[in-house]
């Protein structure tokens, strides 16, 4: 399931918060971060470092305790949400999208209100079908009414138990394989 939001709007925060709640309650948890331009995980003049920036395409680090996979494009390619959900274990109870606004994945919106820290930004959800509540710390100041359910951004306990009473809604459903 997503969580969509403009930057800015708290979508960390409260996805830290909803993992931590869920992990708690014994259910496993994968995240999927969309993140801008170049960014990277490895620290100059690591070994796994090295072995990228002298061309390999690929670079898993492994322990006994944890795995990291670096691809490198040899051209420009924005993976989708539906790609990046295949790299995961498919035994988890829960994968959470954090971005990919525009994906045709089941989300719930984070819209928060415009404030002196934050410059608010155009809602999706009137026009997203995929959006199934709305996440917000201002529903009096929701730019349309709605009659999708409304979650405190502040209640991370209480968005957890709601999205756990309505799983059903975010059951993934892989697209369709083009012939």
């Amino acid at each position: 399931m997503g969580f969509a939001g403009y930057s800015g709007s708290g979508k960390t925060t409260l996805v830290e918060a909803v993992i931590t709640l869920l992990v708690a309650g014994g259910e496993t948890v994968g995240v999927i971060k969309h993140a801008h331009h170049r960014f990277d995980v490895d620290q100059p003049g690591k070994d796994s470092w090295r072995h990228r920036k002298a061309g390999a395409r690929e670079v898993l680090v492994a322990s006994d305790m944890r795995l990291a996979l670096m691809r490198e494009y040899a051209e420009q390619h924005e993976p989708t949400a539906h790609e990046l959900i295949a790299e995961l274990d498919p035994g988890l109870d829960w994968v959470l999208v954090e971005g990919f606004r525009g994906s045709d994945l089941p989300k719930i919106e984070v819209w928060r209100a415009p404030s002196a820290q934050f410059a608010g930004h155009a809602a999706h959800y009137p026009s997203d079908p995929q959006v199934r509540a709305v996440c917000t710390d201002g529903p009096e100041h929701l730019p349309v009414g709605t009659a999708l359910p409304i979650l405190d951004w502040s209640d991370p306990a209480g968005v957890s138990a709601w999205m756990r009473h309505n799983a059903a809604l975010f059951a993934y459903q892989k697209p369709a394989t083009k012939p």
